[in-house]
C-alpha cells in the first residue's frame, strides 16, 4: 500500500473509532439534563438517583472522547500537509471557533457540574448540565460545518495557488453543512436513546430499581423514536441535497448507471463486482426516483455514465452502506414506537423478549451512523474537497508508507486499548444501578 492508500486507512481507523464516543455524548448530555430538571422541579429523589446514574455513564463516554478526538487534528499537519497548505485559510477557521468556543464551554461546565453538588443551587447545578448539552452539540456543528465546506466548497477564492475564504458567512450558512449538523445530531439522539433503553431493559428483566429503570426506559424510547423520525426527515433532506450538489454520490447511493428523465426507483437491484451496470434490476416504481431526489416526477437523474471512471466512487461499499444504513432507521423507528407504546400502556414487563431484543440492540444505531459516514465520506470520492482537490492531491509529499505504518500500528493499539477501557467502564457502572 502506498503513502495515500494508507493515509486514509489511518484517518478512517482514527475518525471512526472517534465517532464511537461522540454520538451518545450527544444524546446522554440532553437525556441527564432533563432527568436532572425533574428533580429540581419535583424534588422527587427518585429523579436525582436517574440522574448520577446516566450523568457518571455521560462522563466516562466523554472523557474517552476527548482523548481519541485529540489525535485526529494532528494528522492533517502529518498526512494531508499538502490539503492543510491549500484549505487551511478555509477549514481551519470553523475548528478553531470548535476548540476555543465549544470544547471550552463544555470542559468547564463538566467541571462545574461534577464538582458543584453541594456547591451550587439545584437550579444552578441543572443549568450547568443544560450548558454541557448544549456546547456538546455545538462543538458538533462547528466540525460538520467545516466538513460540509468540503462537500460543497463556498465562500473562497483561489489566489496564490490555495484556496482563500472571502465570505465567512457563507460558510456558516452552507445548506449542506447545516444538513450534515442535524442528520449527524439526531443520529447520535437515536443511539443515546436506545443505549438508555438497552441498559434499562437489562435491569428490568432482572428487576433491579424497576420503578427507576422504567421511567429511564420510557424517556429513552420517547427520545429515541422522536429522534429516529426526525433522522429520516433529515435523511430525505440530505438525499436531495445530494442529487442535486453531489450527482455522482447520489448515483451511486442508488446504483444508477443511465442518466434519465421520469427515472424509476428499483426496490431490488445490486452493483456488478466488476465493470458497470448492476447484476440485476428487479420491481421499479415509474418516476419515484425523479419525484424523492427533485420532487419532480419528470427530473432528470444523473447516472454514473454523466462522469468519468476517474470521477466516480466506488460504488458497491457506497450502494450497500446507504442501503443498510436506510434499513436500521426502519427499524428503529418501529423498535422506539414499541417501547414508547408498551412504556405507555405499562406493559414492558409481559414482553421480556422485546426487553431483551432491547439490550442486544444496542449496538445498532452505532452501526449505522457508521454506514452513513461511508456514505458521506467514500461517496464524496476522488476529491478531498468536491469538486476543487483531488484526495490524491492532498496527502503529504514527504511522508513515507513506513512513517504511516508505524503511526497506524500505534493508533491500533492505543485505540483498542481505549475501547476496552470504555467498554469494561460502561458495562461496569451500567451493571450497578442506581444508588439511592
Amino acid at each position: 500500500m502506498d503513502t495515500l492508500a494508507l493515509s486514509r486507512l489511518q484517518f478512517a481507523v482514527t475518525a471512526m473509532f472517534h465517532f464511537l464516543f461522540v454520538p451518545l455524548t450527544l444524546g446522554l448530555g440532553w437525556l441527564t439534563a432533563w432527568f436532572e430538571t425533574r428533580y429540581v422541579r419535583t424534588g422527587d429523589a427518585r429523579y436525582l438517583a436517574i440522574t448520577r446514574f446516566w450523568g457518571k455513564l455521560f462522563l466516562i463516554n466523554f472523557a474517552l472522547g476527548v482523548v481519541t478526538g485529540i489525535t485526529m487534528e494532528f494528522q492533517f499537519g502529518m498526512n494531508w500537509a499538502e490539503y492543510s497548505k491549500y484549505v487551511g485559510d478555509i477549514f481551519g477557521a470553523p475548528l478553531a471557533i470548535e476548540a476555543t468556543v465549544a470544547f471550552f464551554l463544555e470542559s468547564t461546565f463538566i467541571g462545574v457540574w461534577v464538582f458543584g453538588w453541594d456547591r451550587l443551587s439545584r437550579k444552578a447545578h441543572a443549568a450547568a448540565m443544560w450548558i454541557v448539552a448544549f456546547a456538546t452539540n455545538m462543538s458538533a456543528l462547528w466540525i460538520l460545518l467545516a466538513n460540509g465546506w468540503m462537500q460543497r466548497p463556498v465562500g473562497y477564492i483561489l489566489r496564490n495557488g490555495r484556496a482563500e475564504m472571502v465570505d465567512f458567512w457563507a460558510l456558516v450558512t452552507n445548506a449542506y453543512g447545516w444538513l450534515e449538523f442535524f442528520h449527524t445530531v439526531f443520529a447520535g439522539w437515536v443511539i443515546a436513546g436506545f443505549f438508555v433503553m438497552g441498559v434499562s431493559a437489562w435491569h428490568l428483566l432482572r428487576k433491579n430499581q424497576e420503578e427507576l429503570f422504567r421511567k429511564s426506559f420510557g424517556a429513552g424510547a420517547v427520545f429515541a423514536l422522536a429522534s429516529s423520525l426526525a433522522v429520516a426527515f433529515v435523511g430525505d433532506l440530505s438525499g436531495m441535497n445530494a442529487a442535486r450538489n453531489q450527482p455522482a454520490k447520489f448515483a451511486a447511493m442508488e446504483s444508477v448507471w443511465q442518466t434519465r428523465t421520469s427515472a424509476p426507483y428499483t426496490l431490488l437491484s445490486f452493483p456488478r463486482l466488476k465493470g458497470e451496470g448492476n447484476y440485476f434490476e428487479l420491481l421499479e416504481v415509474p418516476n419515484a426516483l425523479s419525484l424523492m431526489a427533485f420532487r419532480d416526477p419528470h427530473a432528470e437523474v444523473k447516472g454514473l455514465d454523466s462522469f468519468l471512471p476517474q470521477d466516480r466512487p466506488p460504488v458497491l461499499p457506497v450502494f450497500l452502506s446507504f442501503k443498510a444504513m436506510v434499513a436500521f432507521g426502519m427499524l428503529f423507528i418501529l423498535l422506539s414506537a414499541a417501547g414508547a407504546w408498551l412504556w405507555y400502556k405499562e406493559q414492558l414487563h409481559r414482553f421480556p423478549l422485546y426487553l431483551k431484543l432491547m439490550v442486544f440492540a444496542i449496538p445498532l444505531p452505532y452501526i449505522a451512523i457508521q454506514l452513513g459516514w461511508i456514505v458521506t465520506e467514500m461517496g464524496r470520492q476522488p476529491w478531498a474537497v468536491y469538486g476543487l482537490m483531488r484526495t490524491a492531491d492532498a496527502v503529504s509529499m514527504t511522508v513515507t508508507p513506513a512513517q504511516v505504518w508505524l503511526s497506524l500500528g500505534g493508533f491500533t493499539l492505543f485505540y483498542t486499548a481505549l475501547g476496552v477501557v470504555d467498554v469494561w467502564l460502561l458495562a461496569k457502572y451500567a451493571r450497578k444501578g442506581m444508588e439511592g
